[in-house]
């Protein structure tokens, strides 16, 4: 095949959930001062993530992008070894934005001094004064994924983001209303990947769900026996060509 003829390198992106933060497991309202980075358990499933792509290989990454938040910079700095790439700080890659007012707040403290808000018949009106609205969030979640997408086109890019940017992902893809909430919910588990791939097959861009939650890695977090994820790593391609199959007719010249 001819370079002219060769198609367009594909561009690849990973988003990856932050692992379990003290966020996670206290009752705060947080953004991004009130962030104190992850738990023991954590750590625990960064480092299992970190050598899950270690011994497999399975990303060969070109661009690590991290939220600002700690808890996703966190998780970014320990799984860096394994990609061996510099981390690129990214502030529109954040989680839903609360405003600096309640950052940190309790939720006991939040539900006294705010009224409750049903952000499905609500979508338009902020949880507090600073914050994001829903169809706000969407934006920036679809404005950030075309930036990087454009400016890494063909490459592999890493997002260690959020849930809710992980869920925006997916109405920006999908093509989905963005002024309102969408009709079902993701449950996006902590250091999951999610994989997306652009295709510009048949003259126009279309993107394509690979996989979505693979969290395999700290499935055996507590088991006797671990994971060994060397023995996953796939066999080298070779250059050999591939023989027909029984009921697939050879080309021409290879009767």
């Amino acid at each position: 095949m001819s370079e002219a003829n060769q198609p367009e390198p594909k561009t690849h992106l990973y988003l990856i959930r932050h692992a379990q933060a003290i966020v996670n497991v206290e009752p705060t309202i947080v953004g991004k001062s009130g962030d104190f980075g992850l738990t023991e358990l954590g750590i625990q499933q960064a480092e299992r993530l970190r050598d899950r792509l270690a011994a497999t290989g399975e990303i060969a990454a070109d661009v690590l992008i991290a939220s600002t938040y700690r808890r996703a910079s966190q998780t970014a700095e320990i799984i860096t070894p394994a990609l061996g790439l510099d981390i690129i700080y990214d502030d529109e890659v954040q989680e839903f934005r609360i405003g600096d007012e309640v950052d940190g707040m309790s939720i006991t403290e939040f539900e006294a001094k705010y009224p409750p808000l049903d952000i499905a018949r609500e979508p338009f009106r902020p949880i507090a004064p600073g914050a994001e609205n829903w169809p706000q969030f969407m934006l920036r979640v679809g404005t950030a994924l075309d930036r990087i997408s454009r400016q890494h086109q063909g490459k592999t890019v890493v997002i260690v983001t959020h849930g809710g940017f992980v869920d925006g992902s997916f109405v920006y893809f999908f093509g989905l209303p963005s002024m309102k909430l969408p009709p079902a919910w993701l449950l996006t588990e902590n250091t999951s990947i999610t994989q997306w791939e652009q295709d510009n097959r048949r003259g126009h861009e279309r993107w394509r769900l690979i996989r979505y939650n693979d969290d395999l890695h700290v499935r055996d977090i507590g088991a006797t026996q671990p994971v060994d994820w060397h023995l996953l790593r796939p066999d080298p391609v070779t250059d050999e060509p591939a023989a027909p199959l029984p009921t697939e007719p050879a080309k021409v010249g290879e009767e």
